[in-house]
Order: C-alpha cells, then structure tokens, then sequence
C-alpha cells in the first residue's frame, strides 16, 4: 500500500471564503493536502515538506499597511507555488511586481484569453484561446515582476494570470476552485499532477487502508465506545472501526426524540442485524425533553443536546469493560472551522458537537478515522465499505436533530408533527424523482398558527416550512425550483394526514442572505 501522506499540497489561506473549496479540488485530483493559516511557521512547513504550495484569496490588499504576507523564505523552498487572486497579488508584489486599486472592480463571469504559450498549468483549460472563469477582485497587477510573463488576461484586467515556468511559480486572478469557472478543477489537477508531481495515491480504496492500520495501531486490545446518530459521517465511522476491530466496538445510539420517523429502528437494522456490529440502544426522548424545556435559544439548544449526549456516553463507558477510547465521526471541515474560531481568521457561526475535546472528568481518548475527509470523501469510503446507498447519500441532518428544526422550545407535539410531514415531504422527493437532485431538504415546524378551514369548521393549528436547496460546496445555495403539481400534492398531503398542521409554505430564500438551516 503507497503511503497516501506522502505526496502532499499545502494551502495557506489568508481569508478567502472559498479557501476550502480549494482543498476539495485537490482531493478531488486524488492527491492529499492540508488547510492551514497564512501566518503558519516556517519551521512547521519544512516539516510538512510539501510538494507544492497554493496561496488562497483573501479580502485585503496586499499594499494596506499590515496586510496578509508570508515569511520571505516560503518562495525559497524550491517548490511550487500556485497563487489565487490575493496570493497571485501577494506573489507579484514580493517580486517587484507593482498592484494597485483597479478602476473598474470585476466580479461574476469573466472571458480569460490566453496569452503566447500558456504551458503545462492551461494544458486543456483553453478552447481557442478562451475559456469562461469567475473573477472577485478589486485590485490587479499593474506590472507584472521582471521574472515573469504574463499568462492570461480578460478585456477589463489584461493581467489575470502570470508564471516563472523556470522557478515553477504560477498565479491567477481568478478562482479556479468554484464552480462557476467550468474547467477551474482542471487546472489545479494541472498544478497538483503535472507540475507538483503528485501521482494520485489520495482514493478511497487507499484512504481505507490506511486508516484500517491506523485503528488497530492506535487502539490495540483496548474497548471503543461510539456514538451513532445515523448519521453519514457517524456511520460510516462506525462501518469503519468495525472492520478494523470488529467486536471491540460497542456502539451507543442514543434515541434522544429528535430524530426522523423510524429513524432507530433503521439504524439497528443497518448496524446491528446486518452488520453484526454491537449497538447499545439508549432509550433517552424523556431526558433530552426535560433538559430542553422552557429554553427557545437555538445556540443553548445545541449546548443542552450536545452536553447530555456527552452524560449519556460517560453512563454507558462506565458499563463497558476496558473501554479507553470514544469514537467520533469528526470530519475535516469541523476541524478548519473550529480552528478558525479558536485563531480568530474565522467567525464562529454556531458550535459544533464533535470539536472541542471531551471534559477533563471523561477518562477517554478519542478515535476520530475521519478527521482529514471532507463529506464527499466520507459518503465515497461508506460506498466501499459497503453501506447502503440511501444512508451514505441522504441529506444532511443537523446534530441536534430536530431541536434546532423546531424554531422556539422543543416539545414532544411538536416533535411528533414534524416527524410525520418531514417523512411525507421526503417520501414524496424520492417518488417523484427530485431528492437527488437536491442538496438538502427538510421540514421546519413553526410554533404560530394560523385559521384554516376543514370541512364545516374552523381550524387553528400550526404552520410547517418546506426547505430545499441546490449547492455543491454548502457555502452559497440556491432555492429548489420545486414544480408547483409537486409542491401541492406534498401540501395536501402533509395537511390532509399530519393532524395539527394546516398550512405548509416553501422557503424560496438563497444563502446568503439567509442560512440553509433556520436554526
């Protein structure tokens, strides 16, 4: 088995908003890579020794006085280095390249034309000396360093891409990370294969074993505990470790009354008839009820949940003999962002149950198989370990369940109304063929009513919202354009068959501004 760490790219974000959609096209291109601040030491980077660095965007300009920079050695590793928007900037800039303000800013759709000989980063990127990107800048490259050449350019930025082919130093001003700039994935591959070298040992197949070796390693004889939440991640975590160690792993499911219609009893049948795994099913709605009473904010909800799940486990360790370990299904995006909120590059949009370590009373070590995979990664392995194709791809589900999908306090009325329109709702994607064409959907259940009328008389009950969305990177999405026939027989249906509920409404809102949760 290759070592799949072996070949790697860093990337140093300096704000970007898309700096992980950089990450993602790397892994896409098979090769491994790691996320870390621009300001990182460069005693940290010799020892990472990557094969090639890329510099993210960010929203300063490089001539404010304290902006962004890297240590004058980076650019002397002899690696190569990819630099986008603001690290192309910053690379001009340290080269005696001059960038200044533009006069006209440039953001959305832009037509790059190459310039000469583009060489081995555009190879296939044109098509007659064009090609379609997205631009968000508001300063360029006014003079390109003598070292370089300038690469590409657009009618309104006439540099947009630059290289010192002899020192392999690239940059563009455009982001080639988002979907927006169709051929943008081909490009870093270009980058990451054909100049950094890298052969492509980041697959699936590769990526299970060697975490295989690493759980047996790291828990020897020793007892793993594991929390399973049906989830994706927690799932496949769990079809993971239980390859590795098979009975060593005890799973816990906790059945806290926030989760979909039916949703324990498919976790059971899917773990513990069909793959043999051991799962402790913790009975727990009364306790999490009881816990969450009276409270109505979204962020102390999360704190309720996700700290009596963590009194559940320290409960159910105890009655486990030799357990020394918990499992996580921590992926590496709760790893960037909780790392950004603890350096302050980030904003902290709300806290995530599965960073930030267990309390000092908790005498367990952590296991988390998942932690250097994005989602895609994670729902990829699950297909190779052999889960089922509706677990590995169904939409994301919050950890707190249905407690942050009731907006206000949670109740068991509301709980159980919302359960049976949002198994309706999804039934009815997957029947008239729409639920994998969408990102993420599901039921909101507002706690106002409305006056309805059934029959001969007047009715006064609740309201519940329908939220679908379109994205590839969660980041941005756009509403589902959901067929109006579609969108009736769901409404009927929900009304007609969900007692208490007369009215249904359909979220047509975009992030931004808004979120794709409501909580």
């Amino acid at each position: 088995m290759p070592d799949i760490h072996n070949q790697k790219i860093l990337i140093l974000d300096f704000g970007s908003q898309y700096t992980q959609l950089i990450a993602r096209r790397v892994r896409e291109a098979h090769v491994y890579c790691e996320l870390h601040p621009y300001d990182i030491d460069m005693s940290a980077i010799r020892t990472f020794a990557p094969n090639g660095i890329i510099l993210s965007g960010g929203p300063k300009s490089v001539y404010d006085d304290g902006a962004p920079a890297v240590a004058e050695e980076l650019f002397d590793l002899g690696v190569p280095v990819l630099g986008i928007c603001y690290g192309m900037q910053l690379m001009s800039r340290h080269f005696g390249g001059e960038v200044v303000p533009a006069g006209k800013r440039e953001f959305g759709h832009a037509e790059l034309m190459a310039v000469g000989q583009p060489g081995s980063l555009f190879e296939g990127f044109f098509v007659e000396g064009k090609s379609a990107v997205w631009m968000s800048h508001g300063d360029h490259v006014a003079r390109v360093p003598a070292s370089f050449e300038i690469a590409a350019g657009t009618s309104n930025a006439p540099v947009c891409a630059i290289q010192d082919v002899s020192r392999n130093l690239y940059g563009v001003q455009f982001h080639p990370e988002v979907n927006h700039t169709p051929k943008g994935e081909l490009l870093i591959e270009n980058f990451v294969r054909r100049i950094c070298g890298c052969t492509g040992q980041w697959t699936p197949g590769h990526i299970i074993e060697d975490a295989l070796e690493r759980i047996r390693r790291q828990v020897g004889s020793d007892q793993v505990i594991l929390g399973l939440s049906g989830g994706v991640d927690s799932s496949v975590a769990a079809a993971l470790i239980h390859r590795a160690i098979g009975d060593q792993l005890t799973c816990v499911f906790v059945d806290n009354g926030l989760l979909r219609l039916g949703e324990g009893d498919q976790v059971m049948a899917t773990f513990a008839e069909n793959l043999g795994v051991k799962v402790i099913r913790v009975a727990a709605e009364q306790r999490f009820l009881d816990a969450l009473a009276g409270e109505s904010d979204p962020e102390k909800k999360r704190k309720i949940i996700g700290g009596l799940f963590v009194d559940i486990f320290e409960e159910e360790s105890k009655l486990i003999k030799d357990a020394n370990w918990l499992a996580q299904g921590t992926i590496y995006p709760d790893v960037i962002e909780s790392a950004g909120a603890k350096t302050g590059k980030a904003h902290n949009i709300k806290s995530h149950h599965n960073v930030g370590g267990l309390p000092d009373y908790m005498k367990l070590k952590l296991l988390e198989p998942l932690r250097e995979l994005f989602k895609d990664e994670v729902r990829a392995i699950g297909e190779e370990l052999g889960l089922p194709h509706q677990m590995v791809w169904r939409h994301p589900f919050p950890g707190p369940g249905l407690g942050v999908r009731i907006l206000g306090e949670v109740k068991k009325e509301y709980c159980d109304i919302l359960r049976r329109a949002d198994a309706i709702y999804i039934e009815e994607l997957y029947s008239s063929g729409h639920y994998d064409k969408i990102s993420q959907a599901f039921a909101v259940f507002l706690p106002v009513k409305s006056v309805g009328v059934m029959g001969d008389g007047r009715t006064y009950e609740y309201v519940v919202a329908l939220r679908a969305v379109e994205t590839k990177d969660f980041m941005t999405a756009g509403w589902y354009p959901m067929p109006y026939e579609d969108l009736a027989r769901i409404s009927g249906r929900i009304i007609n068959e969900v007692k208490g509920i007369n009215r249904v409404v359909y979220d047509i809102s975009s992030k931004p501004p808004a979120t794709i949760e409501w909580e």
